[in-house]
């Protein structure tokens, strides 16, 4: 049937024009106008959000998911607390990350380069290099365990990975590289799986929930570690490039705290499913186990899950995090020096426009993995790589909170409770960091 049409008559100076306006169709005027409505929004949702879920699944990364288990297998129960609380720690510095980017239109590196000179820049550019090698070599680590547990050896894995990861990277599109790295990272909800399959008895965590054994040297140093695990300098970098590589604006900004809330919210689930799962398979019956390679790790699951799946669910989701994690950490890595150094940085230029952000991205994947094929021992360097971020914290959110003041026009800017607690929760991290600095310093002199 063709749509009706409505024809007025309109004369002007003795010139008549006849102007046709089409009517919708039945169908079309069928469908209730809320949905179409509803359609457009959720279109809208679906076209802004990824940056906060993307940071965020890969703030689970291999080595806070070994830290997670080491915590579990340790301290049992006693450690979901931690994790509960670092929520909206966690929101809080990524939603100042968010405003910088989406505001300023500017990435991280360059805002600190224009508000305190290239010295100040280089600094925050030289903790973020630390925190990526180190990240990275924890996700190539992730990638080899589990490859090694399915009889695939390191020269075979680690290569083939970074082969991968460097192609992505290269694919010219920002938005098809989020893709590629949402859709691996959602395997991490698999340990979400374990846990609920571990059968946790309730009565045995609400007691772990109200332990909190502060006063203990081993529970402070993983309570560091874990620290350092959710709140990495890296994120800080990637989520305020990637917001801006994805070509959003202020008027996004909502749905974007949305993105960053969710992500913040599912990383820390999947990091208590980790502790749980461990919780239940090992430290139940073997307390202060200690776990020395990813199959320890995977074993840790079996009593449980049984072992085929645990090597299944525990090697999935290890794949899925690490391989998200070197994605973003090495993008972090490139975007902030480039945004550091002025050079042009861009998932959507071709390599002859951004032939520095390229060569850092591709070099600091072929470094993560030279260091996993050299055959360090892997559980006790990740856990280390994650003291170490909480070690460096104290620059990198120095950083942020002063740039929220300097950077931003007052409108955007925190006040009143909001900038009171916001403020207090990143001075209890910071003075957490240099406490950490201070140990680990002290540890390695005796």
């Amino acid at each position: 049937m063709e749509p009706s049409l409505l024809r007025l008559s309109l004369s002007k100076r003795n010139v008549e024009t006849t102007i046709e306006l089409q009517q919708p169709s039945p169908i079309e005027s069928a469908t209730p106008i809320s949905r179409r409505i509803h359609f457009g929004r959720l279109g809208l949702w679906l076209a802004v959000i990824g940056p906060g879920l993307m940071v965020m699944l890969a703030d689970t990364d291999a080595g806070s998911i070994i830290t997670a288990a080491q915590s579990g297998a340790q301290w049992g129960f006693s450690m979901v607390l931690p994790q509960l609380i670092l929520i909206p720690i966690l929101y809080i510095v990524q939603e100042i990350t968010v405003r910088l980017g989406l505001v300023t239109g500017k990435g991280h590196g360059e805002l600190i380069r224009e508000h305190f000179g290239m010295g100040w820049a280089m600094v925050s550019v030289i903790t973020l290099f630390i925190a990526c090698v180190g990240a990275l070599v924890t996700e190539f680590a992730g990638i080899a365990g589990v490859a090694q547990m399915f009889h695939i050896p390191l020269w075979v894995s680690v290569p083939a990975v970074t082969l991968l990861l460097i192609l992505v990277g290269f694919s010219g599109s920002y938005r098809r590289v989020e893709k590629i790295g949402l859709a691996v990272g959602l395997f991490e909800l698999l340990f979400i799986i374990a846990a609920i399959m571990a059968k946790p008895d309730f009565n045995e965590m609400a007691h772990g929930l109200a332990t909190f054994p502060i006063g203990h040297g081993n529970y402070l140093f993983l309570l560091a570690a874990n620290v350092g695990a959710v709140i990495m300098p890296w994120m800080v970098f990637y989520q305020q490039g990637a917001v801006i590589d994805k070509r959003l604006r202020k008027k996004d900004l909502n749905l974007q705290r949305w993105d960053t809330k969710i992500g913040a919210v599912v990383t820390q689930l999947i990091m208590i499913a980790v502790v749980i799962a461990t919780a239940v398979g090992i430290h139940a019956t073997t307390p202060n186990a200690v776990l020395n390679d990813i199959e320890d790790v995977s074993r840790a699951l079996t009593p449980s899950l049984g072992p085929t799946t645990g090597i299944i669910l525990f090697g999935l989701g290890m794949a899925g995090a690490a391989f998200l994690a070197a994605i973003v950490v090495s993008l972090a890595g490139a975007w902030g020096l480039s945004e550091a150094l002025g050079m042009k940085h861009s998932l959507d230029l071709p390599f002859k426009k951004a032939k520095g952000f390229y060569s850092v991205y591709t070099l600091a994947h072929v470094g993560g993995a030279v260091i996993v094929l050299l055959g360090l021992p892997l559980v006790s360097l990740m856990i280390n790589v994650e003291v170490m971020n909480a070690v460096l914290l104290p620059i990198v959110l120095g950083f942020l909170i002063l740039l929220e003041r300097k950077a931003l026009p007052k409108e955007y800017r925190m006040s009143g409770t909001r900038k009171h607690i916001a403020w207090s929760l990143t001075g209890i991290v910071i003075l957490f960091g240099l406490y950490t600095a201070g140990s680990t310093l002290i540890d390695a002199l005796k």
